[in-house]
């Protein structure tokens, strides 16, 4: 048909519609419609709504069971009249709307609206054809004539309302509520009722129900309208007294346990509130909210929460044991946090709960923006009052204050009604983070709110989370204590007219007349200080007018004498005056006592009015019978305007209406304009629900959760807002946040609408480079402006204007002005009242210029700073208010400024807004003289202000005495000196050394330069240290440097490098600024003009593309067996270097990155060492245990079983006899154990045979012990040179970047390889991320936990992970942080990978409660202080995949060798006990973690992800791709190593020690970086002749200052010729490999007669115990230590902290046998007697040496000490299995060794060892040594002395009894020739029982030994006698003496020649 003619349609048109009208008549419709525009529901009770019955052609219903079908059609076509459901009606209106392309419920909705709208049939078929179209006539028709039951039934659909329907808006708003619940149920029809909550108490019910959308309510009953002719005024009045229900009691505080009746220990009950609430709060965890009229006791509830988590900290707990009222505190578990609207209300609760919880010990400290707490004070605070903005601030650290939040464990927020106001959105953000943290967590923290009455309470129980049948409680106004009657008065006249003030003053005057004539005291609120005044004069002078003085007049009052006596003190004139007119006032900035007098004067009612302002209503509890409050305009300065006073204020000044014990009800008026009377009518008497004021801070909020770090993506975001008390209001009441209808009906949780909300929010954060919004992956992250904004509390949209108002060059005018223009200063209005004062503070004060007038807010707020800089008082008092608002703000601001600028690293501007800031918050220009920072006189400050260039440091320099004549006042000289003391100067000096062309390395020391006073400095200074250029200013590097009091004196160094570019600065400016003192600033320049840049000379090899070698290529059946089994081809690297290696004798640098297959190449070498030189020996160094033992592991298994190779470990805990050496096909030792055994190499000859060195990680040169690889390499060189025998050399490191040295070094020609670190098997991406510098090392490391975890499920979902941390204790932490963080995850063990059963299995293997629990989830932990058993059973199931994730320490990269695809480099600093201070980790550390990532056999890409500093980044940058430059350290060490070498006799001279030098690589790289190593060239001279001559006389006097030392420690002799002679204290010194400090240590200290303490002090000071690592907060662990041990640790003069102190107490722990109690202290432990054996038998020797006897013996026996684990002074039986050291018995070990097994079992029995324990004990009994001793041959020079073993050896190697020494010990003797009389020693030998024939000793032989002893020459003539000590080295007082042994004389010697020829 065609559509286009009109004429055509409309014959259609007409056609259709007398179709329509005939079957409308058809129908017989009623003629008329109902007029009445109500009809009840009732009407269509007849009919049927149920769902079934549908017609069947239409669709068949889903159930599709037959019988509720209805077959039966009407003749007509038209559904029977039951069977017009709404299921068929939407199906209809569904099928018309997706034909034209409608939403269906909205074109629903309005065809019913339509339809129930009324009208005529004939209008409504109009309407409808407009609406519905032509084609669908049939459907117009039928429901025109089902109208009724169609809105029947989609009313029965809605939610069934129990209200009569009032008009058609409404109706259409109902339908419009229709929500997608009640769509899906059908309801029957019912009857409306509020859902009843059991806790809430409403007496009645005024009808005044919430209507459809939650707007309104009526007023309660009986209240009246009255109209006035100048007001008109509402009156409510006062509700009934509540009394006590049926069955409910008050709770008796006698009856509850001891906690409640010691706090409310003045009450006799709780009042009906709090007992109606005691349970929940007290009983239960419920989060609560309790709403209740101000003055119903809610802090006394919020008092029982307190209690209810106190009392989880107690012991005894109170709840079970109700009688205790003595308890103990866990006080360092838990902290409250009570958030309080307002200071003076938080002062207030400070107070009260402070003062009920004393008893307790219990602290509660307010911290707001007055009060502010340190540190230290937060950790000992228990209770934290705070304001919700203040908690926001440490909220929004995260990080800052941990201590503080992560102990939280109850939330208190008070006036939670604060939603409603501006500040509203801070208490959401908190409530969502608090709730965020318990899901993250899994901490529970109670949060309770408490609030003035409220309507939509059920909402803010929803936001709370709390849950409504428990915790929700709701007070009525009859829980009041006095029912109140309120007044609320509307004056007439326009609002701020003239007329309408006068009106104000006349009804305010009547009201207080209409009180006082009732006899009621009246406080009169006004507000501002200067209208207390005003209103107090107002009413005396209308009082006067109205002759009604007398109702004032105190004077009859019997106290009134003493009121006027007491007026005397007060210096206000205005306030005596009034006293006698019986009016007081009362405001802040009044004095405290004149406050204090108004306060009490009130309560006597000495005075009957009293005006005053809201203050006294919040912070003082003072209530009068009667308020009024007088205007409702309140100066806010926040706004520059006057603004409607809070509703919170008027229900806070109501509160106080009414006194208990006088009145029973109190009266609260409110006058007010008359446009706003509706809105505090409104408010007041609670017909407003509250609604979210989120959405106004919505984007700094979220801002701050980014920086948090806990919203990373929009989906967490939505999360988030989630949260919030607005999306609680958005799904309530949808349209006042314009969300549609259809919205919420198709999203009834609001996710896109969250999604909007959040994408909106980040792309603003965006534009202002806030954050970084990743529009593709929706990722959120932070930036450092985000994160600065967000800890400074600035708008978004003032970062928008610095952003781009900020420059490098500004200068104070510029920044003042910018200050001005951010976006907290836009409501800063000025009025014209000001304008005088303005231009007189512009041009006569402000020292900048301020650009235009002086009318905009930029404008007045830069005045109005310059002026609160200038210490100008303005005179106006809302431009007072201003000023400090301006003040606040912007000291603030200035901090986030520079901050910014910092980020930026623009020096000058840092320096400029720094100083502004401190400007700011001292009130001084930076052009005034620094010391107005101190209270001197005028004069002094006008003189020193008047001299142009008088500094800091050039008055530092003067006299008093210059000081005083410059100030022209000599008394005020010594004071100014004195001051200038005190001045918190540092002084900086700084040591620059390259590590290579464009990394420069800098160390700085700073050196205080004052003198500490706690009144100036408090506990601590900080300062910021920045290093800039001095051309450009631009900063290269900034630390934030804090100066504590106790280390004032210490070292201070700080390390870190810069980067250097070209052209280089001619010099750079090291700047200390002080953080808090003007004038405290000091500039370093460093010059670069001897600064000579090494040239980076990187040779990389490149990796060829060969062929890969198969395993064939070994032509050798047995090793290509045994390669096999692993693999076929040799990688491309091994195949590279393969002839070289295997076919060649070169030396050779093997640099390839970890993992890429190095140990083949090594026993490749190994393999070409057996070939061509059997029977020699190879040597491979690793440098760590750990490497050493992975080493013995893997080769012993793989390479010693098939080839019969045999392998030999050679470590400190390790050292096997010389025999095994001796046999050994391979040596696996650490640098320190080679160096000690190669020392001696003329007298050892298996050292000679060694044709091999394999050094791996040879780049560790640069380390702590690369000194020693240096001088192995170099001795090796020498031996091989000297025994003409060559000594291969293969080392191998990382690459590195100056390999040609190293290569040149260790003699390499071809065999050169230094593959780039991409040469891997598995390459690696490496992403490096950098952190903002937190205060603290804590925070940081936990800032990049949640950074972690999105790694993980980024990068290794389900592959396994390992996440690197810098120490124990952060392993613990980490783990614990990821486990919160599964969580929140959907799945939280996604990362365990084992069933149940096995799960339990591995628990209970599980020794450490920190690794049990992160097991469960899937994480394991790895560090050295968990025991063996532990460490094994996490890299076990790591191994198997069973658990995902292992938290470990750098040993586990150095050690194990487990890779991950995914390795997380966690922080890159560490503790260093030695500097107390955190230290960034080696490079090659870092490097060996990254190696761990990506698994050969598993994964063809691995990843690793560096977390550091953001300083650190570039750092890290440029070396790991370009590889390290390896430098020497050598000359810090060398004098320990010359004199090992002259010891050895390998150096007899100075030109020796000169040769031996070049051998070393320190030599090589002296020439090549000289700046390095402090040797000073011009850059000119550099690689000329005379630095030639420079260097070697460098040398010459390293060699001297190292031989000088040497020779002070008498371990050589240095002869004037050059020559050189080791002294025997050299030789033990090289013997006994210590440091020559340890000796000249003991020869200082040495005496005879040394006690116990003594020498035990000696060896524990020894230089060897300087590395043993104090970690953090040990000095507390060793505190408590020491006072369990016989010797206290400060017995030793050093402090606490120092690690010769640990070693003193742990070797005393070990006597004492205590148990230690951290697992680090056992490894501690372990390693300090380790070196105890070594240290006491070198002081033996040393001791000997000097002859002192006594002190010798006194040595060994702590060395018998320290085997045995006991004191000397214990009963030497103790040290027996199952004796106790209280036993009486003193029988010596030696009796003890004699006794046969029966005698034995007798002395167990007198022991009373348990039966249990005698088999052990008589075993141990036949280990003791009992031997016979004898001297035989005695000549004048000699003595030999026999020992002879009686019983035989019960263990093999004779073995010691020494159960608690960590390393097996075998029977030695000290065999000591000496004269006891003159306790004098001749000579000690160590004798040990000697092996048969190379066989071990075994057990059951009985062993003899015989020492021959050297004597001296003596000069005596005659003999001399001397006794002979033998002493055990393990068993306590086990010797046997023999003494008196006749030595003969010397035989003379005769000349025969002459006798015979007497003869």
């Amino acid at each position: 048909m065609a559509v286009n003619d009109p004429s055509a349609i409309e014959a259609q048109w007409r056609e259709q519609f007398e179709a329509m009208k005939a079957a409308l008549a058809e129908l017989k419709l009623p003629s008329q419609a109902s007029n009445s525009d109500e009809f009840d529901e009732t009407d269509f009770e007849g009919y049927s709504s149920s769902a079934t019955g549908q017609d069947v052609w239409d669709f068949i219903s889903d159930d599709g069971e037959d019988d509720d079908e209805s077959d039966f059609v009407e003749a007509d076509g038209v559904p029977g009249i039951n069977d017009l459901g709404s299921d068929w009606f939407e199906t209809k209106c569904f099928e018309i709307a997706s034909k034209n392309g409608l939403s269906a419920d909205v074109f629903q909705n309005q065809v019913v609206s339509l339809l129930s709208g009324g009208g005529s049939p004939d209008e409504l078929q109009i309407h409808l054809t407009d609406l519905v179209g032509f084609d669908d006539l049939d459907f117009i028709i039928e429901i025109l004539g089902h109208r009724d039951e169609i809105i029947a039934s989609t009313r029965q659909k809605e939610e069934p309302s129990g209200r009569r329907i009032l008009s058609k808006a409404e109706r259409e708003s109902a339908l419009r509520r229709q929500d997608l619940e009640h769509k899906s149920a059908s309801i029957a029809a019912s009857q409306t009722r509020e859902v009843h909550y059991p806790h809430v108490y409403k007496s009645y019910h005024a009808g005044n129900t919430l209507s459809h959308s939650g707007r309104k309510y009526g007023l309660p009953a009986g209240s009246e309208h009255l109209q006035f002719d100048k007001y008109e005024e509402y009156f409510v009045p006062a509700g009934r007294k509540g009394t006590l229900g049926p069955g409910q009691k008050l709770v008796e505080i006698s009856g509850l346990d001891g906690l409640c009746r010691t706090t409310f220990k003045n009450y006799k009950t709780l009042n009906r509130m709090q007992s109606l609430v005691f349970p929940v709060a007290y009983k239960t965890h419920e989060n609560m909210l309790i709403c209740a009229p101000t003055g119903a006791g809610k802090t006394d509830a919020a008092m029982l929460t307190i209690l209810q988590t106190i009392g989880q900290y107690l012991t005894p707990n109170p709840m079970e044991d109700i009688a205790a009222t003595e308890f103990a505190v866990q006080a360092d578990d838990f902290k409250i946090v009570y958030v309080a609207p307002m200071k003076a209300l938080a002062a207030e609760i400070t107070e009260k709960l402070g003062k009920r919880l004393a008893w307790l010990g219990i602290k509660c400290r307010e911290y707001t923006g007055d009060m502010q707490l340190t540190k230290s004070e937060i950790v000992q605070t228990q209770i934290i009052v705070t304001t919700p903005e203040k908690w926001d601030v440490v909220t929004r650290k995260g990080t800052g204050d941990t201590e503080l939040v992560q102990k939280v464990r109850l939330l208190v927020i008070d006036e939670v009604h604060m939603l409603h106001d501006e500040r509203g959105a801070v208490l959401e953000s908190l409530v969502a983070r608090t709730e965020r943290q318990v899901e993250s967590t899994q901490s529970l923290i109670r949060v309770v709110g408490l609030s003035a009455t409220l309507p939509n309470y059920v909402d803010v129980a929803d936001f709370l989370k709390v849950n409504k049948q428990a915790g929700l409680f709701y007070f009525d106004a009859s829980f009041r204590p006095v029912p109140l009657e309120q007044h609320f008065i509307g004056v007439k006249g326009k609002a701020g007219s003239k007329q309408s003030k006068e009106n104000l003053d006349n009804v305010a005057f009547d009201k207080v007349k209409e009180m006082l004539e009732r006899d009621h005291q009246v406080m009169v609120f006004v507000h501002s200080r200067r209208d207390t005044m005003l209103t107090a004069k107002m009413i005396h002078a209308k009082a006067i007018e109205a002759f009604c003085t007398d109702l004032l007049d105190p004077v009859g009052h019997p106290g009134y004498d003493r009121a006027v006596r007491d007026m005397k003190t007060s210096r206000s004139k205005e306030i005596r005056e009034l006293l006698q007119k019986g009016i007081g006032i009362h405001h802040a900035g009044m004095a405290r006592a004149d406050r204090n007098l108004m306060e009490r004067l009130f309560a006597e009612g000495v005075i009957k009015v009293l005006c005053c302002t809201a203050t006294l209503a919040w912070g003082v509890n003072l209530p009068a019978a009667a308020v009024v409050i007088k205007g409702t305009q309140v100066y806010s300065a926040q706004d520059g305007k006057f603004v409607d006073l809070g509703i919170l204020d008027v229900l806070q000044i109501f509160g106080r209406a009414g006194r208990p014990q006088f009145e029973d009800t109190g009266i609260g008026m409110i006058c007010t304009t008359h446009d706003k009377l509706p809105h505090y009518l409104a408010a007041v008497t609670e017909q407003q629900p509250i609604e979210s004021k989120f959405s106004t801070k919505l984007v700094d909020n979220l801002n701050a959760e980014i920086s948090l770090g806990t919203v990373t993506s929009i989906q967490e975001a939505v999360q988030w807002i989630g949260y919030s008390y607005l999306f609680v209001r958005m799904r309530k009441n949808p349209l006042t946040y314009g969300i549609e209808w259809a919205e919420i009906r198709d999203d009834p949780t609001l996710v896109q609408r969250r999604r909007q909300l959040a994408i909106q929010a980040a792309r603003t954060l965006q534009q202002c480079q806030m954050i970084i919004f990743n529009e593709r992956t929706e990722e959120l992250r932070s930036k450092d402006i985000g994160r600065i904004a967000s800890q400074f509390y600035i708008l978004h949209t003032s970062i928008q204007v610095f952003n781009t108002m900020m420059k490098p060059q500004a200068t104070e005018a510029d920044v003042l002005k910018m200050i001005s223009m951010s976006g907290e200063f836009d409501n800063v209005q000025s009025r014209d009242s000001e304008s005088k004062e303005l231009v007189h503070l512009k041009d006569d004060v402000a020292p900048c210029a301020v650009d235009g007038g002086i009318d905009t807010p930029q404008a007045k707020t830069n005045i109005l700073l310059q002026s609160y800089i200038s210490r100008e008082q303005p005179e106006d008092f809302a431009l007072t208010n201003d000023m400090n608002y301006v003040a606040q703000q912007s000291g603030r601001i200035c901090r986030a400024l520079f901050m910014l600028a910092l980020n930026r690293r623009w020096g000058h501007q840092c320096l400029v807004l720094l100083t502004l800031a401190k400007s700011i918050e001292k009130r001084i220009w930076p052009f005034q003289h620094p010391m107005h920072q101190f209270d001197l006189s005028r004069p002094i400050l006008k003189q020193l202000d008047s001299k142009e260039h008088l500094t800091i440091e050039a008055m530092k320099e003067m006299e008093p005495a210059e000081i005083g004549s410059v100030i022209n006042n000599q008394g005020a000289g010594k004071n100014v000196a004195r001051i200038l003391s005190h001045f918190p100067t540092v002084h900086v000096e700084a040591e620059i050394a390259p590590l290579n062309r464009d990394v420069l390395r800098i160390k700085l020391y700073v050196i205080p330069d004052f003198q500490w006073k706690d009144s100036f400095h408090g506990t601590s200074e900080s300062f910021y240290i920045w290093v800039e250029n001095s051309e450009t200013s631009e900063i290269y590097h900034h630390e934030f440097f804090i100066l504590n009091r106790r280390k004032l004196h210490d070292e201070h160094e700080l390390n870190f490098t810069i980067p250097l570019s070209d052209p280089l600065p001619t010099q750079i400016y090291v700047r200390a600024v002080s953080d808090r003192w003007l004038g405290a600033e000091t500039v370093t320049p460093v010059s670069f003009q001897h600064l000579i840049r090494p040239d980076t000379e990187s040779v990389y090899t490149d990796l060829l593309n060969l062929q890969p070698l198969p395993v064939s290529a070994l032509k050798n059946p047995g090793l290509e067996e045994l390669y096999q089994k692993r693999f076929q081809f040799f990688n491309p690297m091994q195949t590279q270097v393969f002839h070289t290696l295997y076919h060649t004798a070169a030396n050779v640098l093997l640099g390839s990155p970890t993992g890429s297959g190095k140990t083949v190449a090594a026993e490749l070498a190994m393999w070409w060492a057996f070939r061509e030189r059997p029977g020699s020996k190879v040597v491979y160094i690793a440098p760590m245990k750990a490497l050493v033992r992975e080493r013995v592991k893997d080769w012993g298994a793989r390479l010693a079983g098939p080839l019969g190779l045999k392998l030999v470990e050679l470590t400190g805990d390790n050292t096997p006899d010389t025999r095994t050496i001796k046999d050994a096909d391979v040596i696996i030792t650490t640098p320190e154990k080679w160096d000690g055994i190669s020392r001696s190499w003329q007298t050892r000859g298996y050292v000679r045979q060694v044709s091999l060195v394999i050094i791996d990680e040879i780049h560790l040169l640069a380390g702590d012990r690369g000194p020693i690889l240096e001088i192995i390499v170099s001795r090796m060189n020498y031996i091989a040179s000297s025994t003409k025998n060559a000594v291969r050399l293969l080392g191998m490191s990382t690459a590195c970047a100056n390999a040609t040295d190293l290569a040149s070094w260790l003699g390499v020609k071809e065999g050169l390889f230094n593959f780039k670190h991409s040469v891997r098997p598995v390459p690696l991406e490496l992403y490096i991320d950098g952190f903002p510098e937190t205060r603290g090392f804590c925070p940081l490391m936990q800032s990049m936990n949640r950074p972690t975890f999105l790694a993980i499920k980024n990068h290794s979902p389900t592959k396994p992970v390992i996440v690197f941390v810098a120490s124990r204790r952060q392993t613990r932490l980490t783990a614990k942080d990821l486990i919160n963080l599964c969580g929140m995850e959907d799945d939280p063990r996604r990362f365990l990978h084992m069933d149940e059963d096995d799960l339990q299995l591995n628990l209970a293997r599980a020794k450490d409660d920190a690794l049990k629990e992160a097991i469960n989830f899937g994480i394991g932990l790895h560090h050295a202080g968990l025991v063996e058993s532990d460490r094994q059973l996490a890299e076990e199931l790591f191994l198997n995949n069973k658990i995902q994730i292992l938290v470990a320490t750098s040993t586990l990269a150095w050690g194990v060798n487990l890779p991950a695809h995914l390795v997380v480099v966690k922080g890159t600093q560490f503790f260093d006990a030695k500097i107390e201070a955190y230290r960034d980790m080696d490079l090659t550390d870092v490097l060996q973690m990254l190696g761990r990532a990506g698994r050969p056999q598993f994964d063809n890409s691995g990843v690793a992800r560096i977390f550091t500093q953001d300083a650190k980044k570039d750092f890290y940058k440029h070396f790991l791709h370009t590889g390290f430059p390896v430098e020497s350290s050598l000359h810090k060490v060398l004098d320990n190593h010359l004199g090992a070498e002259i010891s050895a006799e390998t150096i007899l001279n100075t030109q020796d020690a000169l040769d031996y030098l070049t051998w070393t690589f320190f030599f090589r790289r002296l020439h090549k970086n000289p700046s390095y190593y402090g040797l000073e060239i011009s850059a000119e001279e550099h690689s000329t002749i005379a630095a030639q001559q420079l260097a070697n006389e460098y040398m010459v006097e390293l060699v001297n200052k190292s031989l000088g030392e040497l020779s002070q420690s008498k371990c050589i002799e240095v002869f004037p010729n050059g020559d050189v002679d080791p002294t025997p204290l050299g030789k033990i010194m090289s013997y006994y490999y210590l440091s020559h400090k340890t000796i000249r240590h003991l020869v200082r200290k040495a005496k005879p007669d040394a006690s116990f303490l003594d020498v035990l002090s000696w060896m524990s000071r020894a230089t060897e115990y300087d590395e043993l690592p104090v970690r953090h907060n040990e000095d507390l662990v060793n505190a408590t230590l020491s006072d369990h041990l016989p010797f206290p640790g400060h017995a030793f003069g050093l402090p606490m902290w120092d690690a010769h102190v640990k070693a003193f107490l742990l070797l005393q722990a070990h006597m004492s046998r205590i148990d230690l109690p951290i697992a680090d202290y056992v490894g501690d432990q372990t390693s300090v007697l380790d070196q105890a054996i070594r240290i006491v038998q070198a002081s033996v020797d040393v001791l000997t040496e000097l002859g002192h006897l006594s002190s010798c013996l006194r040595m060994i026996s702590l060395l018998q000490c320290i085997k045995s684990a006991r004191w000397p002074t214990d009963p030497p039986a103790s040290i027996l299995p199952g004796v106790n050291d209280s036993v009486k018995d003193t029988t010596s070990l030696a009796a003890i060794s004699a006794l046969d097994q029966a005698k034995a079992k007798q002395l167990a029995r007198s022991l009373s060892v348990a039966s249990s324990q005698v088999g052990r004990f008589t075993r141990a009994v036949s280990i003791l040594p009992n031997v016979e001793l004898s001297v035989g041959d005695v000549t004048s020079s000699s003595l030999s002395v026999n020992i002879k073993r009686v019983n035989p050896l019960v263990e093999r190697d004779a073995r010691v009894w020494c159960p608690k020494f960590p390393k097996p010990q075998t029977e030695g003797w000290f065999v000591v020739v000496a004269d006891v009389a003159r306790d004098d020693v001749v000579a000690v030998k160590r004798v040990a029982w000697p092996a048969k024939g190379g066989k071990k000793l075994q057990a059951g032989s009985r062993p003899s030994a015989q020492a021959t002893i050297k004597l001296p020459e003596s000069d005596d003539a005659e003999g001399r006698k001397l006794d002979v000590i033998v002493v055990s080295d393990s068993y306590i007082g086990l010797e046997h003496r023999i003494l008196g042994v006749d030595i003969p004389t010397r035989p003379q010697v005769d000349d025969d020649v002459g006798r015979k020829g007497e003869k």
